[in-house]
């Protein structure tokens, strides 16, 4: 821990001190509040927990990174395949089962789909509707076919593979994902 954090956790162990509540409990106040915009929040840290400005507004930065922080008991594909997404999920993991042969990579979870990385993002998996995985591919020099989309310049992927079935997580995709994997580096 270097300095500066050092020294906001100090400062968040005296306002624990000061208020005699854990800091969970000052994060659920702030939530209980319904206050949502820092100044507003600082405010309300002033005049009901009678903080000095600072204080509050260090508590109110702590909650704001807590808030952000992703939730390390939550499983993001359940999230992403969640509800009528549901049924698609044994095809991101027969291809997570394919991949996971290459070597190393990173898996980034985002909101609605998954980044698979290595110095740059290779691949990513997205259920696009109820009942079709997308796959994007970052590589070059390869020609699309029909099933190999093109996409336009300039976006998250050069290329795109729509799949339905498991039965479509074969050697030709597999190939393809390895070529963006190896372009990844």
């Amino acid at each position: 821990m270097n300095s500066v954090d050092k020294a906001v956790q100090t400062q968040l162990d005296n306002i624990q001190t000061k208020t005699g509540k854990s800091l969970e409990q000052l994060h659920a106040h702030i939530r209980a509040s319904g206050k949502t915009k820092h100044t507003e929040i600082i405010a309300m840290l002033k005049l009901e927990l009678a903080l000095g400005h600072g204080d509050a507004n260090a508590l109110a930065l702590s909650h704001k990174r807590s808030a952000a922080a992703p939730s390390t008991d939550v499983d993001p594909l359940a999230t992403i395949y969640a509800g009528p997404k549901a049924e698609l999920r044994p095809l991101h993991d027969k291809i997570m089962q394919a991949v996971s042969k290459f070597g190393g990579f990173d898996v980034a979870p985002k909101k609605g789909y998954i980044s698979l990385r290595r110095n740059k993002q290779f691949a990513m998996i997205t259920p696009a509707t109820k009942t079709r995985v997308e796959i994007g591919l970052n590589m070059k020099g390869v020609k699309a076919t029909a099933r190999l989309h093109a996409l336009p310049a300039g976006g998250m992927c050069q290329y795109k593979v729509d799949l339905s079935k498991v039965g479509e997580v074969d050697a030709e995709l597999i190939a393809w994902i390895k070529q963006a994997y190896d372009s990844a580096g």
